[in-house]
């Protein structure tokens, strides 16, 4: 998964300005404060670097795990709003997953960034604002908050959010204990006020994930020769990690069970780590099944499987 030929030349052109000495630097400390958690790593970046190195390096991953996670989503959609929308990524993800959205709204309080959100999508409607501030979001169809609730207490900004939702609402963020802890919270505030569970979840039961354990899945995402070079790395692409929840106004179809792990291929077996309306089960897939071996085979990290 890669950005659409367009942004990327476009991101191209921008580390080209910077220059790739400070477009390194920057994205050390961005890539430093993204692990830690800490604004601070970014402190004292000209605004053009820490852009520059966001696109080049944050952007890419944020796309692929939203249309990783879009795609697990009914369409229908013909509006979308994006809260704290950075660059846009998300919502390219949209239009991609669902290219009937004829309506697009942004809200983001870096300038610099809803600047290169407003040249990426020029139709788009940007709201140059803080989100944690904003009393009452303009209704839209679909409603993505992605990488966004670290921002301030999730607990104040989710029952906002969905009241936004006119059909659908996506959470994102990074697949870190800390990351699902919000997703969890706001999973269990949605729920409660009457939300219906799209994904990844296959029922509205009580996360059966426990301490220390965390649920998050992955996207892989083809590396530029910018970002290889960035990143000191060898291997052109990278596994994206995050959590999520997509819930629904109305009652939708959740999987009869979500495969939460890796798949483990062994001689004759495959065992796959699922999450099912009874709770967390392991399913050993013998190849003397063969429809269902067949189907393990071809299942990966992330898909639906079942029934049991």
């Amino acid at each position: 998964m890669q950005l659409p030929e367009k942004i990327r030349a476009a991101v191209e052109a921008r580390a080209e300005e910077v220059g790739f000495i400070a477009l390194k630097r920057a994205a050390e400390s961005m890539s430093r404060g993204y692990r830690e958690g800490c604004a601070a790593a970014l402190a004292g970046l000209a605004p053009e670097e820490r852009v520059a190195a966001y696109l080049a390096v944050r952007m890419p991953a944020t796309y692929a795990a939203a249309v990783h996670v879009l795609s697990r989503v009914a369409g229908g959609f013909t509006s979308v709003l994006d809260i704290g929308a950075g660059a846009g990524a998300a919502s390219l993800a949209a239009l991609h997953c669902f290219p009937e959205i004829e309506a697009i709204t942004l809200i983001e309080r870096d300038p610099a960034l809803a600047d290169a959100a407003s040249e990426f999508l020029p139709g788009a409607r940007i709201q140059r604002e803080n989100f944690l501030r904003t009393a009452v979001f303009p209704p839209h169809d679909l409603v993505i908050a992605a990488y966004s609730l670290g921002e301030g207490p999730p607990s104040d900004i989710v029952s906002r959010i969905w009241r936004a939702a006119r059909i659908a609402l996506v959470l994102i963020e990074p697949g870190t204990p800390r990351g699902f802890a919000y997703i969890r919270e706001a999973r269990a505030r949605l729920l409660a006020a009457g939300a219906h569970m799209v994904a990844p979840c296959p029922s509205d039961a009580e996360c059966p994930v426990s301490e220390p354990d965390w649920c998050h899945f992955g996207a892989r995402v083809e590396r530029s020769s910018l970002h290889r070079r960035l990143k000191g790395a060898e291997l052109n692409y990278e596994d994206e990690k995050f959590s999520y929840v997509a819930v629904a106004r109305e009652p939708a179809a959740p999987a009869a069970s979500r495969i939460i792990r890796r798949p483990r291929h062994q001689p004759g077996l495959i065992v796959l780590e699922t999450c099912t309306p009874q709770g967390i089960q392991t399913q050993r897939v013998p190849k003397r099944d063969r429809g269902r071996f067949r189907a393990a085979r071809h299942a990966a990290w992330g898909d639906p499987f079942g029934p049991l």
